[in-house]
C-alpha cells in the first residue's frame, strides 16, 4: 500500500519508536508525512514526563526535519471544521478527546489519511483510517 500523505497521530508515531512493524511499514510507504500541531505538542509533553527526554527530542527533531516530513497548524478552515465535527459527535452522543478533534479536523479539511490505533475516530465520518 503506497500512500502519497499520510496524517499521523500521537499513538502512530509512539508505535514506530516501539518499533511496531506493520506501522513502520506503513511509514516506509509514504511519500510524505504529516504531523498534525497537536501531535507533535503531546510528544513533547510525554517527553517532559519520562525518562529519556533528551533522546526523545532529539529523535522527534530529526523527525520532523525529514523531507518527507510536514508540521500541519489550524487556519481558519480547520476551526470551522473543528466546530461541525464536534457539532456531529455531540449529535451522535459519540465525543472524543479535544485533542482529536483537532486532528480529525485536520485530517478531513485536507482529506488526509489518518494513521491512528484509536478505534474512536471511526465515528468521525469522511476520514480514512489507516491502522493495524
Amino acid at each position: 500500500m503506497a500512500l502519497r500523505r499520510l496524517l499521523i497521530d500521537t499513538n502512530a508515531y509512539a508505535a514506530v519508536d516501539r518499533g511496531n512493524i506493520p506501522i513502520i511499514e506503513i511509514f516506509k510507504a509514504t511519500n510524505e508525512i504529516v504531523i498534525p500541531f497537536i501531535v507533535v505538542a503531546e510528544l513533547l509533553a510525554g517527553f517532559k514526563h519520562g525518562l529519556k527526554e533528551s533522546r526523545n527530542k532529539a529523535q522527534l527533531g530529526s523527525f520532523l526535519g525529514s523531507h518527507r516530513t510536514d508540521v500541519l497548524y489550524p487556519d481558519k478552515e480547520t476551526l470551522e471544521a473543528y466546530a461541525v465535527i464536534f457539532g456531529e459527535l455531540r449529535a451522535k452522543g459519540k465525543p472524543i478527546p479535544t485533542n482529536d478533534l483537532w486532528i480529525a479536523a485536520l485530517a478531513r479539511q485536507h482529506t488526509l489519511p489518518l494513521c491512528t490505533l484509536d478505534a474512536h475516530f471511526a465515528v468521525v465520518d469522511g476520514l480514512e483510517i489507516i491502522s493495524v
